[in-house]
């Protein structure tokens, strides 16, 4: 007997009632029913799918429920798109808006990698102009001098300093000289601030973080209001670059922000009470923390974020060599070049996340040897700092 004849295709799917979770579809491709189908589908007429690099259910479902986190209270609608990573969600972006000849706008405590890749942009023709976006009289005078620049891109609060932009100042400033705004949001979220709210044009995120919250996937997102930006730039880079994130990471980050909301309160709750305990310690010099009362930012901060975050940094006194030793010491607290975890993470800036910026770049931006930045989980607070205290002891 010939083997063919045991070859059955699969039976029709048909759906009498839906999952209560959101499927993991993992299919590389889609079955149209007739050729016309087909056509019309390829043809955007129709909707559906057609290819896993061009979107699938679950990436899909990832990328609208970010988008309508991002957009929740406004009118009209946000669309998404869900990518392979965070990098690869700046990259279309920056890829889409910024051609030989244009110049981008942004500033010097930006994380490590999103700062390489807008160096990289200048084998294209793409200039970069860096500077402190919280400074309106120098903001103006460069977005007037300057009218090739057509994007301005900010994370507020910054990584890992955790300076905070006025959103709507900038994003005005921005429109008023023909320039669009583009906020990375990891670490606010968008249950902690939403930038299309004060005026952002585009925003970013890395999935990877808090959207994800468990550290078990690698993904990111856009989401913008603009539909032809999205249609008509961001979709075709996104897919003939191969940005496009996979259904497992999708479904990961969908459970994920199940709980974000729960999660974000705990996460800032408890960074606020580490950031007391550490301004209060000898052995630390300052902190960073946008709940702090003395925060440089605090006006802007009160406008624009409803929760504070569980990111913040402090300054070590001692620089490295107190930096090392504290790093070590720890035992409860996790050493990892990651965040948003519902862990505690360390980090040292300056051997690992921005190791790739020169040291003069570094130290102009607060970025010193003694920097530590702590990703503050949803442990019982005592915990962390109990932990903290023993190091820095």
């Amino acid at each position: 007997m010939k083997i063919s004849s045991f070859v059955v295709k699969d039976p029709p799917q048909n759906h009498y009632n839906h999952a209560h979770q959101v499927p993991l579809v993992a299919a590389s491709s889609f079955v149209f029913d007739t050729i016309e189908q087909g056509i019309n589908i390829f043809d955007g007429v129709e909707k559906g799918h057609i290819y896993g690099r061009f979107g699938n259910p679950t990436v899909d479902a990832a990328a609208d429920k970010i988008a309508a986190l991002e957009n929740h209270g406004l009118d009209g609608e946000a669309f998404g798109l869900f990518c392979a990573s965070g990098m690869a969600a700046i990259s279309t972006v920056l890829a889409g808006l910024c051609q030989s000849g244009d110049i981008i706008l942004t500033q010097g405590d930006l994380y490590g990698g999103s700062s390489a890749l807008i160096d990289s942009l200048t084998a294209r023709g793409v200039r970069r102009i860096t500077a402190d976006l919280r400074d309106t009289e120098k903001l103006e005078d460069i977005l007037s001098e300057n009218p090739s620049l057509n994007t301005v891109y900010v994370e507020t609060p910054s990584n890992p300093t955790l300076r905070c932009t006025d959103l709507v100042l900038l994003a005005n400033l921005t429109h008023h000289y023909g320039a669009r705004l583009v906020v990375d949001n990891t670490f606010a979220t968008p249950i902690g601030q939403q930038p299309l709210k004060h005026g952002a044009d585009v925003v970013v995120h890395s999935t990877t973080k808090y959207l994800n919250g468990h550290g078990t996937g690698v993904a990111g997102a856009i989401v913008t209001r603009d539909k032809k930006l999205m249609e008509e730039v961001f979709v075709p880079i996104h897919r003939l670059h191969g940005g496009t994130g996979n259904a497992w990471d999708a479904w990961l980050v969908l459970n994920g922000l199940k709980t974000l909301a729960l999660r974000m309160e705990r996460h800032s709750s408890n960074a606020e009470r580490v950031a007391e305990f550490l301004m209060l310690h000898p052995r630390v010099a300052a902190v960073n923390y946008p709940g702090l009362p003395g925060h440089p930012d605090c006006s802007t901060i009160g406008k624009q974020m409803i929760l504070h975050g569980g990111m913040l940094s402090f300054e070590l006194v001692g620089g490295l060599p107190c930096a090392k030793s504290f790093m070590n010491r720890l035992t409860f607290c996790t050493l990892t070049p990651t965040l948003g975890d519902v862990d505690t993470l360390v980090l040292h800036p300056s051997t690992m996340s921005h190791r790739s910026l020169d040291p003069e770049t570094r130290l102009a931006n607060g970025i010193t040897d003694g920097l530590i930045r702590l990703s503050i989980g949803i442990e019982h607070v005592e915990d962390i700092i109990s932990d903290l205290k023993q190091a820095l002891n």
